[in-house]
């Protein structure tokens, strides 16, 4: 250890013990508050030890080999699992160090962050001979520079003033530049592999993803506004706009597509690469399944994901559950497991150091504030130290069935693994600025001026169901809440078919809405169905 690295591990432990005195003598409740004061400096310890190594040992590379403390560059192998088209001289762009500015300011250290923002200003450059997989070049790179630009131009991030002149967005939008040409096809569905340099290569392959062609919005549409050029916004809205409308009649995408014809290669559909009106053809018990998005009476299952994040707390909370259960029974968690056959995936049995369980007990204490989360936090951490951790970083895992590691430590550990982490013990990041947190983790600020205007038709004040509320009614079998010659309550424990009179039928048959008007009354809880704005039938108190 270094006179530098022990001075500031003397100062951390002195700090560390002087803030758990602190609320030991002022709060009687003080043991909630030391479990996250030790846990956020276990997973600073944690994110430093990844850091350092790769600062050591690979910048200005792409990623860590931490078993051989040697590098791998990448960025150009990211989704190329045959390894093909790679670059002769291309040197690294840093890539490790662009996805974990973030994580830096988070963590308070802004004079590292400061430090890396220069160095990128002066020495990153993507005008090389390299065919990248757009998705995880936009997620990863485009992501963390417009990401850390928005961060560096922030003034409560207290970033010296006088010394950015906006150059980590000169980088971001001549790497926007070179995603455009992968755009440019009959369909607008872009091209999953462009070379930074040339362009779309000869006989490039037409076969892109899902979420290669629908989730680019955030990264480019923050590069459009940042930059006051509308190209890139408008060449991600076209492709997820296409993309949206070659859903199956029921509401599902497929997993990979033709850019040229628009036609699907692969009709398996999951949450992966989309949710929203899916969720409702997917959810099976506490878990999502994959199926079919062709039209059938029992969509056929094809494989249970082992990660998921489910919208509503209940289900989220059951979900994670699970998933937690398969950690706690491994170690860690495999990339795919059976839960039906309670087995691992015969062939899928690494874990990459992946975020997601991070990030759903994250998420889930944010929104339940369930001390048990925390817990859980604690176990994902202990684990990863115990099963990960090398002398030269943190080594993937290649089968959970023995723990034999990998010689890879993935960027995203930096910036998504180890961030949800300390956001779980530490959220004064988040305080007096909402932001959303993008594929890869990377947070953007959350501007009233980028709000585009919803249609008035969306407006809360043009709800039908508001409107009549304030209105005089008469007392009616609806208004009451009475089936005939029973209550209510006796109409929903009763078995025979019975409609209650205050049952409104919906105006549609095929369940979704345009307007309040097509959504009647429910028959056994009397209340008003209103049209959301994803276009279905809610429930609301009639009264």
């Amino acid at each position: 250890m270094s006179i530098h690295h022990f001075r500031t591990w003397v100062i951390i432990v002195f700090l560390v013990s002087a803030t758990l005195l602190k609320l030991s003598l002022s709060d009687p409740d003080s043991h909630l508050l030391r479990k996250k004061v030790l846990m956020r400096e276990k997973v600073r310890r944690m994110f430093y030890h990844a850091y350092d190594n790769y600062m050591k040992y690979a910048f200005p590379h792409d990623e860590l080999k931490p078993l051989t403390k040697t590098f791998t560059d990448s960025l150009s192998e990211l989704g190329n699992l045959r390894l093909e088209h790679l670059p002769k001289n291309y040197n690294g762009s840093a890539l490790t160090l662009i996805e974990s500015l973030s994580s830096l300011l988070i963590l308070g250290n802004n004079t590292e962050f400061e430090r890396a923002v220069s160095w990128l200003s002066e020495n990153l450059t993507f005008d090389v001979d390299a065919r990248v997989n757009l998705f995880e070049c936009n997620i990863r790179a485009l992501g963390g520079l417009v990401s850390a630009h928005m961060l560096a131009t922030d003034s409560r991030n207290r970033f010296i003033q006088g010394t950015y002149k906006n150059e980590l967005l000169t980088i971001a939008e001549d790497l926007g530049q070179r995603f455009l040409p992968a755009f440019n096809t009959p369909t607008g569905l872009p091209y999953a592999w462009i070379n930074l340099k040339y362009g779309v290569m000869d006989n490039e392959t037409t076969e892109t993803s899902t979420s290669g062609s629908g989730s680019l919005i955030l990264e480019m549409g923050a590069l459009s506004r940042l930059t006051g050029d509308p190209q890139y916004e408008a060449a991600a809205l076209r492709a997820l706009r296409k993309l949206w409308s070659l859903r199956s009649p029921l509401n599902l995408l497929g997993t990979t597509l033709d850019v040229m014809t628009g036609n699907w290669i692969e009709y398996s559909s999951g949450i992966g690469a989309v949710f929203s009106q899916s969720l409702r053809s997917l959810r099976e018990g506490g878990v999502l399944e994959d199926v079919s998005v062709c039209i059938c009476c029992c969509p056929k299952i094809f494989q249970t994901w082992s990660m998921v994040l489910v919208g509503d707390v209940a289900a989220a909370n059951s979900s994670h559950r699970e998933f937690f259960k398969v950690w706690e029974r491994f170690g860690v968690l495999p990339e795919r497991y059976l839960l039906d056959h309670q087995m691992l995936h015969p062939t899928e049995k690494y874990y990459p150091l992946r975020p997601e369980l991070a990030e759903s007990t994250f998420y889930l204490y944010q929104a339940t504030k369930d001390p048990w989360y925390l817990e859980v936090g604690e176990f994902i951490t202990d684990s990863l130290n115990l099963h990960t951790k090398v002398k030269g970083g943190f080594a993937s895992v290649r089968d959970v069935s023995t723990m034999v590691l990998e010689d890879h430590q993935h960027s995203f550990f930096l910036s998504e693994t180890c961030k949800y982490l300390y956001l779980l013990y530490d959220d004064s990041f988040l305080l007096n600025q909402n932001y959303i947190f993008t594929t890869e983790g990377h947070p953007l600020p959350v501007l009233a001026a980028w709000h585009d205007r919803l249609p008035e038709v969306y407006t809360t004040a043009n709800y039908t169901f508001i409107q009549s509320i304030n209105k005089p009614r008469r007392a009616s079998a609806m208004s009451l809440q009475l089936c005939p010659a029973m209550t209510v309550n006796s109409c929903r424990q009763t078995n025979e078919k019975i409609e209650s009179v205050c049952h409104i039928a919906d105006a549609r048959s095929d369940h979704r809405c345009l307007a309040d008007e097509d959504c009647g009354v429910d028959a056994t809880t009397c209340r008003r169905r209103s049209c959301s704005i994803a276009s279905f039938c809610g429930l609301w108190l009639f009264v």
